[in-house]
């Protein structure tokens, strides 16, 4: 049993060792007990400004131990073996983790693209070049590597284990079928005005059956799934807008392809863009997926990725969501929490550790293809670099590919390979 010396047990400390120990199975106990601290004999350190006798100090920053959120002034310096972050100048790799794992950043920004989310080039992370490593990962096993080297751990870890987990959004069930007269017809207005003659000839070529619906590829969404991966698919049910452009939630075809597809996968709510303003819309969006599948919605992956801390999460919380999908940047690949371990979101404004559990994704497909302008060749390196970090620390192999996306279709033609490559890595 490691024991560590704090002033002060509290969430944040509590949370944060849970982390690097825990999450490790090295056992541990945090105790504020000065006298019992020092007549402990067995593995100890301080994590304290109190000073003990030939005992290993890590000196804090206040970070752990204060009850707002703070700004600091942000830059970093080496611990041991890793660079982390230094607080005012003051380097503290325990409240790194807690930084990043919190997104204390992001309580505190103003800066929003154009539909108001966070982007991933003004992060901490972006900033050091840190978000394609698990940084929160590597700052654990550097406290642990520093212990060791000072005598102070002698426990043996175990090897990290990983997962690969495949998951899709649904935004638009079909390209051009199951629209309705009225949508067909303004959809096939607006081509013949811009000149685009081959989506025109190929709607018609869907309607009359002679070919198949380019983003129908849930046949091979099924066969991923019987080859035993578990698939989770976030379905966009809202009512039909400027950004939420999937078929009505009533239509015969899509409840029935909703009710196949959940058959092979977990089916989660995807919320509708306009429901990141109104509650109201993201609980009758859960009620229709409820409705349709006949049983309960508890996973959740925010349409367009939007995430605004901490409303989005605790709106989530209050529709008794338990299972969020949405942590990672539309803009850049990695690892937004700094880890590919499933974590309990912790919540800055309440201090506390909530019950929604966070499953972070290191890519999207359009990340890859939109926004970094990757061929479908360098994407695959691109995926496996990230690969390689999550085998090597742990966690799970998360990502986000559309149903539009795998088709080899449009501007996804040749990506089809990637989507491939990145569920076969080993």
């Amino acid at each position: 049993m490691l024991l560590v010396y704090v002033d002060q047990i509290n969430e944040r400390v509590q949370y944060t060792f849970d982390f690097v120990f825990k999450e490790r199975e090295i056992p541990f106990l945090l105790t504020n007990d000065f006298i019992k601290f020092e007549q402990f004999e067995g593995e100890k350190f301080n994590y304290s400004e109190r000073h003990f006798e030939k005992v290993l100090q890590i000196k804090p920053v206040n970070l752990l131990f204060e009850d707002s959120i703070s700004n600091y002034g942000i830059s970093k310096a080496l611990f041991y073996q890793e660079e982390c972050i230094c607080f005012n100048q003051a380097l503290d790799p325990f409240a790194s983790i807690f930084y990043i794992l919190s997104r204390m950043e992001e309580y505190t920004t103003i800066k929003a693209d154009k539909f108001g989310r966070f982007e991933g080039k003004n992060s901490v992370l972006h900033r050091f070049e840190w978000n394609e490593k698990v940084v929160c990962d590597r700052w654990a096993m550097d406290i642990i590597n520093y212990l060791k080297a000072n005598g102070i751990l002698h426990a043996e870890l175990k090897s990290p284990t990983y997962s690969i987990v495949p998951t899709f959004d649904i935004d638009n069930a079909y390209a051009y079928i199951n629209k309705g007269v009225i949508r067909t017809a303004m959809a096939t207005f607006k081509d013949f005005i811009l000149g685009r003659s081959r989506r025109i000839l190929e709607r018609q070529r869907v309607q009359i059956g002679s070919m198949k619906d380019p983003y129908d590829t849930y046949d091979s969404i099924e066969n991923l799934a019987s080859k035993g991966f578990k698939i989770k698919i976030f379905w966009l049910l809202g009512d039909f807008a400027k950004f939420d452009r999937n078929i009505s939630h009533r239509h015969p075809k899509q409840r029935k392809l909703i009710q196949r597809m959940s058959k092979k996968a977990t089916i989660g709510i995807h919320p509708s863009f306009k429901s990141n303003s109104y509650e109201f819309y993201l609980h009758n969006e859960i009620e229709r997926l409820e409705e349709i599948i006949n049983g309960r919605v508890y996973s959740s992956r925010q349409h367009f990725l939007f995430l605004k801390m901490p409303y989005t999460y605790q709106t989530l919380i209050g529709q008794e969501i338990k299972h969020d999908y949405t942590m990672g940047f539309a803009d850049i690949v990695g690892f937004r929490i700094g880890t590919a371990r499933p974590i309990k979101w912790f919540d800055l404004q309440t201090n506390k550790v909530s019950k929604l559990t966070i499953h972070p994704f290191a890519f999207m497909d359009g990340t890859l293809n939109e926004y970094l302008k990757l061929t479908p060749e360098l994407a695959k390196e691109k995926i496996s670099e990230l690969f390689a970090e999550v085998k090597n620390y742990g966690g799970e192999f998360s990502f986000i590919w559309h149903n539009e996306t795998i088709g080899d279709y449009g501007i996804w033609r040749g990506w089809k390979s990637v989507f491939e490559w990145s569920v076969n890595l080993k």
